[in-house]
């Protein structure tokens, strides 16, 4: 067994994928000690191995326990010990004490002639020949434990690198379909994308290449990597505001709140922890050129962006925005009613009613929506609860830009 090629080999394997190659020549030198003492050894011996990377030059040796001989058993050789049927009756007893084995155990009176200043309980070393020619068998055994400790290595390697990746955005190639389910080449592993997490409406072709925030890292049935993939999830949005603002990147302005239905709109709520700095034109960009290249991403999903407050009224009534709101009465229980014009009537409830359940999401409050001409009328669609998300505030007036999808705030000269 040439030593010096078969390292070569392993580190020339784990550079190329990425793997650490120490991990793999710990395994060998544990299945090469294992065949070494089939081949030339005793039964009971611990034998270790230890091979110099540079050289391939292979050292054995076999280890022996200092005991004591009081705290052992010792059976006569060459007499099986007795197999004793322990009772229910017996289990408070002591446990059985360990059979001395002088293949491994050594007493401390021997031991002292080895190594003066040896303890109980510290294992001696005794050198061995060094061999390098081992049964077919053995062989085969150190070769299935290469080949497994390279699979366990690549799987740490690659848990490693994604779970660093968890929560943020990754780019893939689209590479085959299954069940509902869209798999996508991630470089060194695939991703999946579970069907109810793909955005409503939206076409994956094999081939193409878009971008998936990293929900987790788990193992599959067969204890695989699985990373698994969003495009529907609130914080893709983020994520993507993030890449192309960066006044949120350097923590400037912060995202506060996201309410989204995937597909067709979502809500966002930002705010400024510097005087002076626009949340909302940061997010929108010169002639809207960052908002647009997230609806980009995302389709014909469109965004409100929003500054968020911390006065409930306010933040109620930009939530409904692009309608304006006349009044907006806080009540308890985190319960609001909201007067708007007749004519912003059905762009605040929104089709189906999706602009104030929207606005119910972004704020954590339940929002009531009533005509001013008949404000005691529920209005079909009007009430919407929060449905568990995150309670925030937000406040600005916006209205459609010339770009169809994006909402900008209006400014005091329109």
């Amino acid at each position: 067994m040439d030593f010096k090629q078969i390292v070569t080999i392993i580190n020339q394997i784990a550079k190329e994928r990425n793997i650490d190659s120490s991990k793999v020549l710990e395994a060998i030198e544990d299945s090469v000690a294992t065949a070494y003492r089939k081949e030339y050894g005793e039964r009971g011996e611990v034998i270790k191995a230890k091979i110099n990377p540079d050289t391939g030059e292979a050292k054995f040796w076999q280890e022996k326990e200092v005991v004591d001989e009081t705290l052992v058993r010792i059976v006569p050789e060459g007499v099986e010990d007795e197999v004793v049927e322990v009772k229910e009756e017996d289990l408070s007893e002591e446990p059985k004490l360990p059979r001395y084995n002088p293949e491994r155990h050594m007493f401390l009176d021997e031991a002292l002639k080895v190594k003066a200043d040896v303890v109980l309980g510290d294992k001696l070393e005794f050198p061995l020949e060094t061999k390098v020619d081992f049964g077919r068998i053995a062989a085969q055994s150190a070769k299935q434990v290469i080949l497994q400790k390279f699979r366990e290595a690549e799987k740490d390697a690659v848990f490693g690198e994604f779970h660093h990746k968890e929560g943020k955005i990754v780019s893939g190639i689209i590479h085959r379909f299954d069940r509902g389910n869209v798999y996508v080449d991630l470089g060194r592993i695939s991703g999946v994308l579970f069907a109810n997490e793909t955005i409503p409406g939206e076409h994956y072709s094999a081939n193409s290449r878009m971008r998936f925030y990293v929900i987790t890292v788990q193992e599959d049935r067969r204890g695989q990597p699985e990373i698994v993939l969003s495009r529907s999830h609130p914080k893709f949005i983020a994520k993507l505001f993030e890449m192309e603002v960066p006044e949120i990147a350097d923590g400037t302005v912060e995202i506060k709140a996201i309410a989204r239905e995937a597909g067709s709109r979502t809500k966002i709520a930002v705010s400024s922890s510097v005087p002076g700095v626009d949340p909302i034109g940061s997010c929108v960009g010169q002639r809207g050129t960052r908002v647009m290249a997230v609806t980009n991403e995302l389709g014909t999903e469109k965004i409100d962006i929003v500054e968020w407050s911390e006065e409930p009224e306010k933040f109620i009534s930009a939530s409904l925005s692009p309608a304006k709101v006349k009044e907006v009465e806080a009540l308890p229980k985190h319960e609001a009613k909201v007067i708007v014009p007749e004519d912003q009537l059905s762009l605040a409830i929104g089709k189906g009613g999706q602009n104030v359940r929207l606005a119910a999401k972004l704020t954590g409050w339940k929002i009531d929506v009533r005509s001013e001409v008949n404000p005691e009328e529920v209005q079909e669609g009007g009430i919407s609860d929060s449905e568990s998300l995150t309670n925030n505030n937000l406040e600005n007036e916006v209205v459609d830009s010339p770009e169809e999808g994006v909402l900008i705030p209006k400014t005091e000269e329109e």
